[in-house]
């Protein structure tokens, strides 16, 4: 039974790890908001899969049967293929606790690849038919596995980088016009010249209607990856003129309510400022272009030094000037909670680099084109049909002569072994025609943008921050904001904050460290203003 109940819980496994599934918007979830749910049915699952096999072991010691840990029937359960994919499991689930994985991430990443070998050898031990339990999670992710695959094997153009003084990069892509994307979205990035195999999640900073053609990131140097990346784009003394990037996504929120409010309250800490890049350009694109009526926005935003003051910068994409706005209301309070007063030691301007694209690198796309749900549907059920029919002919011409032969049964890992081929065969072959097709058609669009790469890039607005400690609309680039406040030494009072909100709706959108999240929703939630609408926006695992 603990073996029952623990399959149960893989066979929910893998929903929330599929990112372009049509499952998790169903739900209004997203793929990086449904990790906490994916983690917690791995632990669920490994704790019960752990006690199945210690009972077991227990129960042939006291019967005197451990040589039954040695058997791989041909007709019946596999005891060395499961004791073999709770091997595998156990090394995934130690590498999974939060200590080893914040302290030793690379391992935790490289160790989890061994779901592969788990799910072989647990669909070995269990059989095919049973398995089936499980089947519709791991078929979807299969699925999405091999289009991100796909995906990752183009080569993406990356036109700039702009680099900030407090070891902070926007990397800036071509894209094309048919992607589209929701604020607060993320991609997935590699860089091979850093390592080939570890991908980094990221959110997307620009808007996909207000920056048609370009797709920007922003990544602070804060671990060891990221910290190379800054080095390399950075350094003055490298002669770098283009950079290998692969990138999976963007993946995000199927849709986005902002509009609802009636003021925003963006609370961010450190780089926990980039969602609300997104946002903020987005509302620019609603309120300048569309002609509607924008929420009042106000950004409390928290940073260590003054040096992360430049991350305001990015506010505005790298081909607007201020005086472009006008009607965006927008309100600033930073807070820099290490210094005293502003310093002069980190006054430097953000610098741009501009890459030469190659031939080979295209703008990043939908996988599978503008229609993708329509075609991720398509490849779904013909990969499903394509593997029944397949499986339907092998089983009347190929298995049912040799287990009607009463001189020999088929073997139940040989029929598991080759269910699972042929699933892998059907998916990569429909997945792969999809693509290619798609990305045929979009040929034509990709010339068209090689064709305007020629054109002279617009130089970046300087930092707007040599002189933080005065008010933003003081300075001669008076843009979107009302107006800007620096304060130094302090943290802000959220709570006084957030209750001097008198409008009737007011949504406070919170993304930063654990405990600033968990203040604000517990000022939220504290009943004392009925006018607080919360929403937490975490990437960390």
């Amino acid at each position: 039974m603990l073996g029952v109940v623990g399959n149960i819980c893989l066979a929910f496994l893998f929903f929330p790890v599929s990112r372009g599934s049509a499952v998790l918007p169903l739900f209004g979830l997203t793929s990086e908001a449904s990790v906490k749910y994916h983690i917690w049915l791995g632990h669920i699952a490994m704790t019960l899969f752990t006690a199945h096999g210690v009972c077991f072991f227990i129960y042939w010691s006291v019967t005197h049967q451990l040589s039954e840990m040695l058997k791989w029937p041909k007709t019946d359960v596999s005891i060395v293929a499961g004791e073999i994919a709770l091997l595998c499991g156990l090394v995934m689930w130690v590498t999974t606790l939060p200590k080893i994985r914040k302290k030793m991430f690379e391992l935790f990443f490289y160790t989890h690849h061994l779901y592969i070998l788990f799910i072989f050898f647990f669909i070995l031990h269990i059989g095919i038919s049973y398995s089936c339990m499980m089947l519709p999670g791991l078929y979807l992710f299969f699925v999405d596995r091999f289009l991100r695959f796909l995906q990752s094997r183009r080569g993406v153009r990356l036109v700039s980088a702009r680099v900030l003084p407090c070891e902070t990069l926007e990397l800036n892509f071509s894209k094309s016009r048919g992607l589209s994307y929701t604020p607060t979205s993320i991609v997935f990035i590699n860089v091979p010249s850093i390592s080939k195999l570890q991908w980094h999640p990221f959110t997307v900073s620009s808007s996909s209607n207000l920056e048609s053609e370009k797709l920007s990131v922003i990544i602070k140097g804060e671990g060891s990856w990221s910290k190379k990346l800054y080095q390399t784009v950075s350094s003055p003394s490298s002669s770098l003129d283009h950079l290998d990037v692969s990138i999976e996504g963007p993946y995000g929120p199927f849709s986005t309510d902002f509009l609802r409010h009636d003021t925003l309250v963006m609370v961010s800490g450190g780089s926990g400022i980039t969602p609300f890049i997104s946002v903020i350009r987005e509302l620019i694109f609603v309120c300048e272009t569309l002609k509607l009526k924008t929420p009042k926005l106000l950004l409390i935003t928290s940073f260590k030094n003054s040096s992360d003051l430049t991350m305001l910068d990015l506010l505005l994409p790298i081909s607007g000037t201020p005086s472009e706005y006008f009607n965006f209301d927008l309100q600033i309070d930073a807070y820099v909670t290490r210094e005293k007063e502003a310093t002069r030691m980190n006054q430097k301007l953000i610098r741009t680099v501009w890459f030469k694209p190659r031939a080979s690198d295209s703008p990043i796309s939908p996988i599978l084109g503008q229609n993708s749900w329509i075609w991720l549907g398509v490849v779904v059920s013909s990969s499903f049909i394509m593997f029944l029919l397949l499986m339907g002919i092998l089983t009347r011409y190929y298995i049912y002569p040799i287990d009607h032969n009463t001189d020999n049964v088929y073997s139940h890992s040989s029929r598991a072994l080759l269910n699972m081929l042929l699933i892998c065969i059907c998916i990569a072959i429909t997945a792969s025609a999809a693509f290619y097709w798609n990305k045929k058609q979009g040929i034509g669009e990709t010339n068209q943008i090689q064709s305007m790469e020629g054109a002279t890039p617009v130089a970046s607005p300087n930092s707007w921050f040599y002189n933080a400690d005065r008010e933003l609309e003081s300075l001669p680039q008076e843009s979107v904001f009302q107006s800007m406040k620096v304060h130094y030494g302090e943290r802000p009072d959220l709570k006084r904050i957030l209750f001097e909100r008198k409008e009737s709706s007011v949504g406070v959108l919170a993304c930063g460290p654990k405990k600033m999240r968990h203040e604000v929703a517990s000022i939220c939630s504290s009943g004392l203003a009925d006018n607080l609408h919360f929403e937490s926006i975490s990437f960390s695992w």
